[in-house]
């Protein structure tokens, strides 16, 4: 199965709702990173990992097959 399938398959609930909250630490570590007020470093490097990590959560969910739904024997 190559990544464009895996992408369309049936993606189970549990992974679906990790993939919400990672999209969620996406646009909370983006929306820190970008404030046009004066934060400190340490703030502005968190929300750059939050962003990250986020990211990661939610393409890692997304590629997730529920492979009794989709048909296919992985």
């Amino acid at each position: 199965m190559n990544i464009v399938k895996r992408a369309k398959a049936p993606t189970p609930k549990f992974f679906k709702v990790l993939r919400s909250i990672g999209l969620a630490l996406v646009g909370v570590g983006g929306v820190i990173a970008a404030a046009p007020v004066a934060m400190p470093a340490i703030v502005v490097s968190i929300s750059g990992y939050l962003a990250v990590a986020g990211g990661v959560m939610a393409a890692v969910s997304q590629i997730t097959v529920d492979s009794n739904k989709s048909g296919n024997k992985l």
